[in-house]
């Protein structure tokens, strides 16, 4: 199964160009809080300038692809992957959560909500579309059964997914003890009733 392609419009940082009569040859990009600042040299013009501040802010924004992305971006990005992977399978509403300190992602199945940690705004587009992938299974099987492994294993990088978030979530908090354990995996994510947006990151 192939990946599904990312959305052009997933992520439009603010790109100022400044002109630089010390740069000779070389163009340089680099953030500047959430705004992405392009050095040119005076000599690069017209349509070469604009292919350079389009090459140097695409490979930018490949690190940082979720940041800004909103609440009707993420809808979009779900119903692609229900499209590709989950026979058209669609959330009632899908939105990034700042409450989310223990889940990844959540759904509650009576009202069909799915939430999304806003820690992951930062993460690799896979490892996004993982944790998406997972919650919309839930729509169809809502508990962890062998039939919801293999429908949030048509994913084909599932189980990276895992693996990275268990890094990922470790690196936010190393600061847990080795008793209280991390527990980071995508699972244990499904309310019934009302939402627990304090959610083990999954």
């Amino acid at each position: 199964m192939t990946s599904i392609p990312q959305p052009p419009t997933l992520f439009h940082p603010d790109v100022e160009v400044r002109v630089s009569k010390r740069r000779k040859k070389t163009a340089e990009a680099h953030w500047e809080g959430d705004r992405i600042i392009v050095v040119v040299p005076t000599h690069l013009r017209g349509t070469e300038r604009d292919d350079m501040v389009e090459h140097l802010t695409r490979r930018l924004t490949r690190h940082r692809p979720h940041l800004h992305a909103s609440d009707q971006e993420l809808a979009h990005r779900a119903r692609q992957l229900g499209m590709t992977y989950l026979d058209g399978v669609e959330p009632a509403s899908i939105r990034w959560s700042t409450n989310q300190t223990k889940r990844w992602g959540s759904c509650t199945l009576t009202t069909r909500e799915i939430r999304i940690s806003s820690r992951l705004r930062v993460a690799p587009a896979w490892v996004l579309d993982a944790v998406i992938v997972h919650e919309l299974a839930h729509l169809l099987e809502p508990g962890h059964s062998a039939r919801f492994r293999d429908l949030e294993n048509r994913y084909p990088r599932r189980h990276d997914a895992d693996v990275f978030l268990e890094g990922f979530g470790l690196g936010l908090h190393m600061e847990m003890s080795a008793d209280e354990g991390t527990g980071y995996h995508i699972g244990d994510d499904v309310d019934v009733d009302e939402p627990d947006d304090g959610v083990p990151a999954a």
